[in-house]
């Protein structure tokens, strides 16, 4: 189980560490900064599937219609993801990225609430008004929904339920799901290329290698949490997942020096006390189903 927590640990870090990753790039394109991401992830699953000798098993498995059909849906739901991620990011909205990530298993159990047919408790209701308080405060106060934050939210948590529904393991899912888009995001680098946008070898030395990294810094951390599911409860998974919101909005605040005022800390604090409802919540429902689930072997037992 330790292992499984240091995995985690290391990919939600990895995750709220990104702001300052793209931040290195702000001179790339958002657009082109997305097509590299994809096409170099692609490349780097390509290999790891190669040398796991698991290609004959890939193919068996995800060329199927139906199989593409969902990942492709899926690799769309990641893409605006990724791309409003690092738009916002460069763009100077690193706080209200961090609102989106804070947002999003609030938004996760909705969706499984009116598509999945699953039932909340009171308190998990609780939870989700007071998220959409302070939404919509944060609405009422600017006038406008704040849209990056939704975005990302809505996106990432689509991108989740279509995943609970897909039949691919982790690694070969997310090789479907790159695949499908890598033909027209390396058409798409290459058009920019021949119209001379392109930024790739076009700039320094060290920006162009963080653009090949970004295959490695999107598979690798994703690799890790695959492996954490596997290997600790999805409650310390619930819990832990605050990390990478929590390192973005420090980041956005303390080092890129975005501002924060006292309107946007009333509508994060109902966010955050939402989450913090949520997750208690989640906690002790998980224990008492431990402790019946133990109180009812150790009633068979003495059968």
């Amino acid at each position: 189980m330790k292992k499984g927590v240091w995995l985690a640990i290391g990919a939600y870090t990895a995750w709220g560490l990104f702001p300052i990753y793209w931040k290195w790039l702000h001179g790339v394109p958002a657009l082109q900064l997305l097509a590299h991401r994809i096409v170099w992830s692609f490349l780097l699953l390509a290999i790891v599937l190669a040398v796991l000798r698991q290609w004959r098993a890939f193919r068996s498995e995800a060329f199927h219609w139906r199989t593409v059909r969902i990942y492709f849906v899926a690799g769309l739901l990641l893409s605006i993801n990724w791309g409003t991620y690092v738009w916002a990011v460069n763009a100077g909205y690193i706080v209200e990225t961090s609102l989106g990530y804070f947002i999003n298993p609030l938004l996760s159990v909705l969706l499984g609430v009116f598509i999945l047919h699953e039932r909340l408790r009171r308190m998990q209701w609780i939870a989700v008004g007071l998220a959409a308080a302070g939404v919509t405060y944060l609405t009422l106060v600017y006038a406008s929904p704040p849209w990056i934050a939704l975005t990302l939210a809505f996106s990432f948590g689509l991108y989740g339920l279509v995943k609970k529904m897909a039949p691919l393991g982790a690694l070969h899912g997310l090789t479907l799901e790159t695949a499908t888009l890598f033909v027209p995001m390396l058409l798409y680098l290459i058009f920019a290329e021949v119209r001379g946008q392109g930024a790739f070898l076009h700039t320094d030395g060290v920006s162009t290698l963080l653009i090949v990294g970004a295959g490695v810094v999107t598979v690798v951390p994703l690799l890790m949490f695959a492996s954490a599911v596997r290997l600790i409860p999805l409650s310390l998974i619930g819990i832990l997942q605050y990390i990478a919101p929590t390192l973005q909005f420090l980041i956005g605040v303390l080092i890129f020096g975005e501002a924060f005022t006292p309107t946007q800390f009333v509508g994060f604090g109902l966010v955050w006390l939402a989450l913090i409802v949520f997750t208690s919540d989640s906690f002790w429902a998980r224990r008492q189903a431990t402790m019946r689930l133990a109180e009812a072997k150790l009633l068979a037992k003495n059968e």
